[in-house]
């Protein structure tokens, strides 16, 4: 039976409700995770290294989709709470419509300063030809990037969660084969571009099927239709998507200082290891941003119906689930990582042992990440984007921007991997205090 925003959530039904959508993100980080180890073990260590130091002004890019994926979402479905389906189908079609035209625009400027950006970032020689290479293939399929992450969130609206991982697996799929067929296939100096061709294939066919879906009759609640420009719905879902926004913008942004340093005080090896740790972590933060984004509708319908037993009771379910997720990330986290770097980098014994002991440090934000990812999301669910812009903004791009830059001048190389985690402690102290001093606003405790 399907669950609907309206039914009284136990915790049978949130896991349920919330399921289809992290495994939508863990799918969607598994096969990333797939692409970086076709790159790393057959086109080889410098190309894999491009990668990772081009991908955060790739991710900067892509941002337009959390905006109005989150932003958009929040409205749409305290609007539909209210009981005004039909502006909430308007207000659906105006974000999608806002959304792709940005993606066009932003696909064209990246086209022409990716070459001097990836200079900036300190690429020369083979590295800058590869950022460059990979680069522009991927800005190619952008827009339809953007308009992925943006349907990710509002499958969950539209009640049809299942069908939102249906469309990611098939997206994931195709990426996989298309780098077994590319990657192996292709001689070595055309590897990179087929990785590429293949991540820009499954962004293209993940943005278009919902696209179509959307576009026709269907069974869910939202619809592309007829709308016109709303200047105030179209700011509020930016105020509401600046939490999310800021948090992507950030850890781009903080990316690209992890890179800096790590040139600075490991080389090439320091900018794979990180890479490897990025990709592995994306399949743990899946989890909690998966359940962050699977609730939020539940709890935007409910504090635009009013209904805030029901809201006070998914806080609560939420507190705890976020808790066990916690543990049992950082025990994971820890027990697999050796296999989990020797998927990665196993052919070389140096890279392997670094990142190795930088894993098992990173590992340890893992408890703490989840309270500091639902606390911010929680808040825009309740269209406080402000709050949870700044909850974002201090998590992810100051407090870890500090941590970046002066531990290591303590701890050395280990201070670099060390300061996520003091990061992610710093948010949990932050988004606890905005819990206490919000509650008696939005009435979830």
């Amino acid at each position: 039976m399907q669950i609907q925003l309206s039914d009284h959530f136990t915790y049978i039904k949130v896991i349920r409700f919330t399921l289809p959508t992290i495994a939508m993100m863990i799918f969607t980080s598994v096969y990333s995770v797939v692409d970086g180890f076709f790159v790393s073990n057959f086109a080889g260590k410098t190309p894999f290294a491009a990668i990772n130091l081009i991908m955060p002004v790739l991710v900067i890019l892509g941002t337009v989709g959390f905006i109005f994926g989150t932003g958009g979402t929040a409205l749409v479905a305290k609007t539909y709470g209210e009981g005004e389906r039909e502006k909430a189908n308007r207000l659906f079609s105006l974000f999608v419509y806002i959304a792709f035209a940005v993606g066009v625009i932003l696909s064209i400027v990246g086209q022409i300063f990716i070459m001097p950006v990836a200079s900036l970032l300190g690429a020369e020689a083979d590295l800058l030809d590869n950022c460059v290479l990979y680069g522009r293939i991927i800005l190619i399929s952008l827009p339809f990037f953007i308009l992925q992450i943006m349907f990710q969130n509002f499958f969950v609206a539209a009640e049809k969660p299942k069908l939102g991982f249906a469309v990611t697996v098939s997206s994931g799929v195709a990426n996989m084969i298309l780098d077994a067929v590319l990657v192996l296939g292709l001689p070595q100096e055309y590897k990179l571009a087929g990785a590429a061709i293949a991540t820009a294939t499954a962004e293209i066919i993940g943005g278009t099927i919902p696209l179509i879906y959307f576009s026709r009759k269907n069974s869910s609640i939202l619809r592309l239709g007829k709308t016109y420009f709303d200047g105030k719905a179209v700011r509020q879902a930016c105020i509401n998507g600046s939490s999310e926004f800021m948090s992507s913008i950030s850890m781009s942004i903080v990316g690209i200082l992890y890179n800096l340093q790590l040139m600075k005080y490991a080389g090439e090896n320091g900018v794979a290891a990180y890479g490897v740790m990025m990709y592995v972590s994306m399949i743990f933060c899946a989890v909690f941003v998966g359940y962050s984004i699977g609730i939020a509708p539940a709890i935007s319908y409910n504090d635009g119906a009013k209904n805030y037993d029901e809201l006070k009771g998914l806080f609560r379910k939420s507190l705890t689930l976020i808790g066990l997720f916690s543990v049992c990330m950082v025990a994971c986290a820890e027990i697999f990582a050796r296999p989990l770097s020797s998927f990665f980098v196993g052919y070389d014994e140096q890279l392997f042992s670094l990142t190795v002991s930088g894993f098992r440090v990173f590992a340890i934000s893992f408890g703490f990440m989840g309270f500091a990812i639902f606390s911010s999301d929680f808040f825009t669910a309740l269209n406080d984007g402000l709050t949870s812009a700044l909850i974002s903004f201090l998590r992810t791009l100051v407090f870890e921007s500090i941590s970046i830059l002066l531990l290591p001048l303590i701890f050395g190389v280990e201070g670099i991997w060390l300061s996520v985690v003091i990061a992610e402690l710093m948010a949990v102290v932050l988004g606890t205090l905005f819990l206490v001093i919000k509650r008696k606003k939005y009435h979830y405790w």
